[in-house]
């Protein structure tokens, strides 16, 4: 007798029905929705399109960025990371891109990716977007005396 085994085979089907954990484990479940995005046929770079996609547009902002367009090259990599939460959460499989349960990687990907955007979007000289109320908690937090 075997020990019972979580992770589906490759038809997707648990080997052993029990809920019972095995002694040792052999096997990971893939991640919710990381099943490939295209049919098992095609080239790899095909059935991967969806982090293909998200990490070419972060490596075209951080190229940007090499070039001295800082604002431009960090407002793409924020967005990157919001196109990988939109394509999480909408696509049933998107290959590598699914990293955690789907969640967490839209939940991560979001907070990320909003957070570097706001970030690029206030960098000085002259923001794009200005909080009043971050300059007095700032004023309030270092003083000259």
């Amino acid at each position: 007798m075997r020990d019972a085994i979580s992770a589906p085979d490759v038809d997707g089907r648990p080997r052993r029905a029990t809920r019972r954990f095995p002694l040792f484990t052999r096997d990971t479940a893939r991640p919710e929705g990381g099943g490939r995005a295209a049919p098992r046929d095609a080239p790899a770079p095909a059935r991967q399109w969806p982090v293909l996609a998200v990490l070419a547009t972060a490596g075209l902002g951080l190229l940007l960025t090499a070039v001295d367009q800082f604002r431009y090259g960090t407002l793409l990599v924020g967005l990157a990371l919001l196109a990988g939460a939109v394509l999480r959460g909408l696509l049933p499989d998107v290959g590598m891109l699914a990293v955690r349960s789907r969640f967490t990687d839209i939940a991560t990907y979001g907070v990320l990716g909003t957070a570097i955007v706001l970030l690029a979007m206030m960098v000085q000289p002259n923001p794009w977007l200005v909080i009043p109320f971050l300059k007095d908690t700032l004023h309030f937090t270092v003083s000259s005396s």
